[in-house]
């Protein structure tokens, strides 16, 4: 990268996520500009790793999403792709692991799933269960370089 800057035409971005079914047509830009910032720093941190273990390619990115993240997988995924353009990561892929939301019950002392009307109240005894053990996870858990 050599700290030289790439401006790439954002703005013709959205109408091509919205046709690839990234972004719905009624669905917010915001929404889609969320998942390409995530996405880009993403792609951002993939190559300074695999500058560093001088790898000239990263055929993969595998990634944690956890269902309470605030991130949309399929807006992600079509980000990542615009984001991957001109970059050591074009034409790679973004694996994604999706993590389910767990809370912790102290009536239970045990992990447990929400109720699915959406109240955070226990699955097994209907205890109210604030506390969030996993599901918030973003975390890139490896990368896949080519030699």
């Amino acid at each position: 990268m050599g700290g030289a800057f790439c401006c790439r035409p954002w703005h013709r971005a959205i109408p091509e996520a919205q046709a690839k079914g990234g972004v719905s047509e009624g669905q917010p830009i915001s929404r889609l500009m969320h998942e390409l910032s995530i996405a880009m720093s993403i792609v951002e941190f993939a190559e300074a790793e695999a500058e560093k273990r001088g790898s000239p390619r990263v055929a993969a990115v595998h990634l944690r999403l956890g269902a309470f993240s605030g991130v949309v997988k399929d807006a992600l995924l079509t980000s990542f792709e615009m984001a991957c353009t001109d970059t050591r990561l074009q034409g790679s892929r973004l694996v994604v692991e999706e993590v389910p939301l767990l809370v912790y019950c102290s009536r239970c002392d045990a992990r447990r799933s929400v109720n699915p009307n959406g109240w955070f109240i226990c699955t097994e005894c209907g205890e109210p269960t604030p506390q969030i053990v996993q599901g918030k996870e973003l975390e890139v858990t490896a990368l896949e370089l080519d030699e």
